[in-house]
């Protein structure tokens, strides 16, 4: 456990009253700049502490800091095994994931953030990642599988947020093909996969998968405020839901062949029998989203009345 922990339990356990910084030094064994360095950390967390002279500190309120400690503990034996890193303040995890790649990581890893400075969408977008207010995590797995079947990744991806979220909340999430989680008609969830190919092979080397949650934000930019909205839960886990995205999404990777979690990603679907667009080649076209079919497919009707698979792309849901 951290200093910055140990100090915020020590207050936890004495709300009450104040407690000195000479007293949380001599506590635990450290400097008072220690102590005032570990304090800084817990209000840049969120948490709201007094500080009076000749008093001390005295928590006031908390806002849950991530941890490694506080993740491993409400993970499966198997998420146990990812190499886990959690940063305060990120570019983005999904990069963070690149570098490691590029600097010769074989293995799977977890890369967790409370703050994205540079947070990425698909299409190139931003993804908008405030501090303490958010989980911005990203996967990354070795593996040796084809290119074709890695696509299903990002479907199975989404099926393990919405379980998760279903597991610690009483909100029921919808999924917006392929790769967006809604509550009611926004976006609270964006879900980013890329593959690091040999290209000789055909096959992929590393899969890197970025999940955005808002968990509690409540401001949004001008662009994203009549479209973006967040779980709205009090008291939610950031740390036990980071564990059970993880220990859902690596029970459904242990076995990519067994298809049944499809079924889940058809009960959530937020689109299946309502009109969309979707675009080819820069060209618009109207159909209506029928099914998902066996491999995470959009299968769509045309007004035609042919029917099509889309595996990749972006549809909009038609109002009218």
């Amino acid at each position: 456990m951290s200093l910055k922990e140990k100090i915020l339990e020590e207050l936890e356990s004495n709300s009450d009253t104040y407690i000195s910084g000479q007293t949380l030094a001599e506590k635990f064994g450290v400097s008072r700049n220690a102590v005032w360095k570990a304090m800084n950390q817990i209000k840049e967390d969120g948490c709201k502490v007094a500080s009076v002279n000749n008093k001390g500190y005295r928590l006031l309120s908390k806002n849950e800091a991530l941890s490694v400690e506080k993740i491993t503990e409400n993970m499966s034996e198997y998420s146990k095994k990812l190499e886990l890193s959690v940063y305060s303040s990120i570019d983005s995890t999904n990069n963070e994931a690149k570098r490691m790649v590029a600097d010769g990581f074989r293995g799977d890893a977890l890369i967790v953030a409370n703050e994205q400075t540079k947070g990425r969408g698909r299409l190139g977008r931003d993804f908008y990642s405030p501090k303490n207010t958010g989980v911005y995590m990203t996967f990354l797995f070795s593996t040796d599988i084809k290119l074709s079947n890695a696509v299903s990744v990002t479907t199975a991806t989404a099926v393990a947020v919405v379980r998760a979220i279903e597991s610690l909340t009483k909100v029921k999430p919808m999924i917006k093909w392929v790769n967006d989680v809604y509550i009611g008609n926004k976006k609270a969830c964006g879900i980013l996969t890329e593959a690091v190919t040999d290209f000789e092979t055909g096959f992929v080397q590393s899969i890197i998968i970025g999940i955005g949650i808002n968990i509690s934000t409540q401001e949004f930019p001008d662009e994203l405020s009549y479209t973006a909205t967040s779980l709205n839960i009090n008291g939610l886990s950031r740390n036990k839901l980071i564990a059970a995205i993880s220990n859902e999404l690596l029970e459904i990777r242990s076995d990519l062949s067994n298809k049944s979690y499809i079924k889940s990603y058809r009960e959530h679907s937020l689109i299946i029998g309502k009109s969309i667009d979707f675009y080819r080649n820069n060209i618009k076209y109207n159909a209506v989203a029928v099914d998902i079919d066996g491999d995470g497919g959009l299968i769509v009707k045309l007004p035609n009345g042919r029917t099509e698979v889309l595996s990749s792309g972006e549809v909009t849901v038609r109002l009218n």
